[in-house]
C-alpha cells in the first residue's frame, strides 16, 4: 500500500507539474485513508499530500483524528490474564472463560470471538458446544428451527462448519469457499446464530457488528520466524471496533484474554499506542526492482528521489535509530538513504534482478533484466525468478538428454478427421498423430516442475504446526513421487541424499508444499483437517507462478531441451484443473469437441540486413463447440465460464529444440457451434533444418489445457 501511494502521489505531483507550465489548470489526485485512531496521524497526512505545516486556511483541511476511547457507542472493556508458558494449553485454558463470558455478558445478543488461526476456530467452537452440553443445552446459541439449519448445513462444504452451524456457532477463516462464508455472515446478520468464531482478518475486511467482542489470545503464529509473535495494538483496536456498532447496538462489551505478563502493558498502551512504522523497509527490495522495472527509476539518484515520497522516508526522520540512521539531520538521513539504495541494488543485482552500469562519480545508471521484470510482472519475491531460473535450467538439461526417446506414435491418425482444405493447401502435412504423453519422462517433468515451484521463496511462510513434520513423513509414503522426487521412476539420476535428518527435512515449508501438491494432484487422504486449507491456499497460487517460470524459461527458448519442456508447462496446468494426472483417460469421449486444422502454408524469406532466414508457419485452428459446451458447463460447478486454454509448441524431436511456442483461449461462446483462428508462428529456418532430420520435419504439437486425450502432433515439412 505505501508503494502504491508514494508511486500515485509522484505521478500527480509530476503530472500536475507538467500542466502548471503549459498554462493548464493544476490536477491534483485526491487520496482519502481511513483508519483506527493513530499515534501519529501528522506523519500519513503530510505524506498522502495533506498540508500539515502551514498556518493559513487550507491548513491541515481534511485530517481529522480521535482518541481510541472516543466511540460513539460506549464499551467497556474487560483485560484477562491467563497462565501457562505454551500457546497450544493456554488457549485451552480460555475456552471454559469464553463460554461463560458470552452467558454473562451477551446472553442473547450476538457475540464475536477472534484467534488467531483456523485450527483455533474449529477448536474453540467444539469446547463451546461441550460446555453447552455440560449445561443440557448444547443448542443454546441457535437461533432458528432445526430443519431450516439442518438444510443449510447440507449446503456447506467445510466439514466442520457443517457440524458447529447446527448448534449456533459459525466459522469465519480465508480458508472457506466464498459461498460458506457468506453463509455464515448471512446467518449471524439474520440473528440465526449467536456466536462467531474468527481469525483476526475478519476484523478488517467484513462489517459485522456483535454485542460482545472476545480476543482469545493475542499472539499470533509467525511462519516467517517459527515462533509467536503479539499483534500490534492497533489490530487490537480494530477487533474491539466490532463491539457496539452505532447502527446496530447502544453499548458494547469486549474481553480481551492474555498471556498473564502482558496484562500490564495492553493497560497502559490499549489507549496510548505505538506510532505507526513504515514496513517498506523489510520490501525494499520487491518495491525498488518494481520502480525500476517500470521506468520509474534510472539511477541511484532517482531511487533515493523516490524515496522522499515515502512514508518510510519521514518515519526515518521522526524515528532515526530505529531505522538505522545516524541521526535526523539531512546529511545522516542522505547518507542513510543512499547506503540503503546501494544495498538493495547489489541485492537485486545478485538476484538477476537488475544491471547496475556504473558512471562517473557516485551515480549509476539502473536497468532491469528479464528476471526481473518476472519479479515483478508476476509478483514474486526478487529471489524466486533465479530459483525458477535455476530450476528449468536442471530440467532442461535432463530432457535434452532423453528426447531420443520419445518418437511419433506408429499409429497415424486419418488426415481427412483433423485436415480441411485443398490437397495444396494441406501439401506440407507429412502426418498426424495423437499427442500421448503416457512415456515416463512427461511424469517426471511434471513433478520436478511443481517440486521447483515448491521450493521457490514464496512458500517460506507456509505454516509447519507442532508435530506436523510427522505427518508429513506419514503423508509422502502414501504419495507416488515421495518429498524429494526419489519415487519417480523414469529419472535415473536420483538425488543424492542430503545428509540432513528427515525429521528436519520434513519440517521445511517447501517440503510440506510439494506434499500437498502431490495429494490434490492424486487426491490423496490427508492425515488431519488442517492440511485441507493449506493445501487450498498453496494450490491457489500455483498458476501465477508456473506462468511466472514459463516466462523465465522463454528468455532461453532455443535451447536442446525446451521443445519437451514447454510442452510440459499446459500438462502440468491440466492436472491442476481437471484433476486428472497424464495417462489417465476420461471415462467418456462424447463430450471431447470435433479439432479441425486447414489451410497449412509454410514461407522462407530472408532477414534484412543479415544472411539469415527467417520461417513461418501458418494455419487455420477450428474446434465444433456444441456437444462439448453442454457437457463443460454441467461440469462447473461454480458456474464460472471463460472458455479454456491452447498451447502450441512448434519444434524438432532431434535435440528437443523449441522453434517458437503461443498460446490462446478459445472463449465461452454459449450460442457459437464453432470457432475459428488463424495462426501464424515465425521461427529461425536454420536451426529448424539442421534438426529437422533427413525427412526435414518440424512438429507443431497442440496442447489443450483443460480437455484430456485431444491432443495433436502434426509433422510439418520445411522442403
Amino acid at each position: 500500500m505505501e508503494a502504491i501511494v508514494s508511486r500515485t502521489r509522484f505521478i500527480s505531483r509530476t503530472v500536475q507539474a507538467e500542466q502548471s507550465k503549459g498554462g493548464k489548470s493544476a490536477e491534483v489526485t485526491r487520496i482519502m485513508g481511513l483508519s483506527t485512531a493513530l499515534a501519529n496521524p501528522y506523519d500519513l497526512a503530510d505524506w498522502i499530500g495533506i498540508d500539515t505545516q502551514g498556518y493559513g486556511v487550507d491548513a491541515k483541511r481534511g485530517l481529522y483524528n480521535f482518541r481510541p476511547s472516543v466511540r460513539p457507542v460506549p464499551m467497556v472493556v474487560h483485560i484477562q490474564g491467563y497462565p501457562g508458558r505454551h500457546y497450544c494449553p493456554r488457549m485451552a485454558t480460555m475456552n471454559k472463560p469464553c463460554y461463560a463470558a458470552i452467558k454473562d455478558l451477551s446472553p442473547s445478543k450476538p457475540s464475536m470471538i477472534f484467534v488467531a488461526s483456523r485450527r483455533q476456530t474449529r477448536l474453540t467452537a467444539l469446547d463451546l458446544i461441550s460446555h453447552a452440553a455440560g449445561e443440557e443445552n448444547p443448542k443454546s446459541f441457535l437461533h432458528c428451527d432445526d430443519d431450516y439449519i439442518e438444510a443449510v448445513a447440507q449446503s456447506l462444504n467445510d466439514k466442520a462448519l457443517r457440524h458447529t452451524i447446527t448448534f449456533g456457532i459459525g466459522l469465519h477463516h480465508a480458508g472457506l469457499t466464498s459461498r460458506d462464508r457468506e453463509t455464515v455472515e448471512r446467518l449471524y446478520l439474520d440473528g440465526h446464530i449467536q456466536v462467531l468464531i474468527a481469525t483476526a482478518t475478519l476484523a478488517w475486511g467484513v462489517n459485522l457488528p456483535a454485542h460482545l467482542v472476545i480476543v482469545k489470545g493475542t499472539e499470533f503464529f509467525d511462519g516467517k520466524l517459527s515462533r509467536y509473535v503479539d499483534y500490534p495494538v492497533t489490530d487490537i483496536l480494530q477487533m474491539m471496533g466490532r463491539a457496539g456498532r452505532p447502527q446496530f447496538d447502544k453499548e458494547g462489551v469486549a474481553v480481551i484474554m492474555c498471556e498473564e505478563s502482558k496484562k500490564t502493558f495492553l493497560k497502559k498502551f490499549l489507549y496510548e499506542p505505538f506510532p505507526v512504522e513504515s514496513c517498506l523497509g523489510d520490501r525494499m527490495c520487491e518495491v525498488l526492482n518494481a520502480e525500476i522495472s517500470i521506468g520509474t527509476i534510472n539511477s541511484l539518484s532517482d531511487a533515493i528521489g523516490y524515496l522522499n515520497w515515502t512514508f518510510y522516508a519521514r518515519r526515518v526522520k521522526m524515528n532515526p535509530s530505529y531505522y538505522g540512521s545516524k541521526s535526523a539531520e539531512d546529511e545522516d538521513v542522505e547518507e542513510f538513504f543512499l547506503s540503503v539504495v546501494k544495498e538493495t541494488t547489489d541485492t537485486l543485482q545478485e538476484h538477476g534482478c537488475v544491471i547496475i552500469d556504473k558512471t562517473e562519480g557516485t551515480d549509476s545508471r539502473l536497468s532491469t533484466t528479464p528476471l526481473g521484470r518476472a519479479a515483478t510482472n508476476f509478483y514474486l519475491n526478487c529471489q524466486t525468478p533465479k530459483q525458477m531460473m535455476q530450476g528449468v535450467r536442471g530440467l532442461r538439461k535432463v530432457l535434452g538428454q532423453h528426447t531420443q526417446e520419445v518418437k511419433l506414435e506408429d499409429t497415424k491418425m486419418s488426415r481427412k478427421m483433423l485436415l480441411v482444405g485443398n490437397a495444396e493447401s494441406t501439401k506440407r502435412v507429412a502426418s498426424v498423430h495423437k499427442f500421448t504423453n503416457d512415456n515416463d519422462m512427461y511424469t517426471y517433468a511434471i513433478a520436478k516442475i511443481l517440486f521447483d515451484i515448491s521450493a521457490t521463496y514464496e512458500f517460506n511462510e507456509l505454516p509447519v504446526r507442532h508435530n506436523e513434520e510427522e505427518l508429513n513423513i506419514e503423508l509422502s509414503r502414501s504419495l507416488p513421487w515421495g518429498y524429494d522426487l526419489s519415487k519417480v521412476s523414469w529419472w535415473i539420476d536420483k538425488p543424492k541424499q542430503s545428509g540432513k535428518n528427515i525429521l528436519d527435512i520434513m519440517a521445511s515449508p517447501h517440503t510440506k508444499a510439494f506434499l500437498l501438491l502431490q495429494a490434490f494432484v492424486f487426491k490423496s487422504k490427508l492425515p488431519i483437517s488442517d492440511y485441507i486449507n493449506d493445501m487450498r491456499s498453496v494450490v491457489e497460487q500455483i498458476p501465477r507462478l508456473l506462468a511466472a517460470m514459463r516466462f523465465v524459461a522463454l528468455d532461453d527458448k532455443t535451447s536442446a531441451g525446451n521443445f519437451e519442456m514447454f510442452s510440459c508447462f499446459p500438462l502440468v496446468r491440466r492436472a491442476l484443473s481437471t484433476g486428472m494426472m497424464i495417462g489417465t483417460r476420461p471415462s467418456s469421449a462424447s463430450s471431447r469437441p470435433s479439432i479441425k486444422f486447414g489451410n497449412v502454408k509454410v514461407d522462407k524469406e530472408l532477414k534484412k540486413g543479415s544472411q539469415h532466414h527467417k520461417g513461418s508457419l501458418e494455419f487455420d485452428y477450428n474446434i465444433e463447440l456444441n456437444g462439448f459446451r453442454k457437457a463443460q458447463r454441467r461440469g462447473n460447478q461454480q458456474g464460472k465460464g471463460g472458455g479454456f486454454g491452447v498451447m502450441l509448441v512448434l519444434g524438432t524431436l532431434k535435440g528437443g529444440y523449441m522453434l517458437n511456442q503461443t498460446s490462446f483461449n478459445v472463449p465461452e461462446a454459449r450460442n457459437d457451434k464453432c470457432w475459428k483462428k488463424h495462426i501464424r508462428m515465425d521461427f529461425d529456418w536454420t536451426t529448424a533444418e539442421v534438426n529437422a532430420g533427413q525427412e526435414g520435419l518440424v512438429i507443431l504439437r497442440v496442447i489443450h489445457e483443460s480437455i484430456v486425450d485431444s491432443d495433436f502432433e502434426i509433422s510439418v515439412s520445411l522442403k
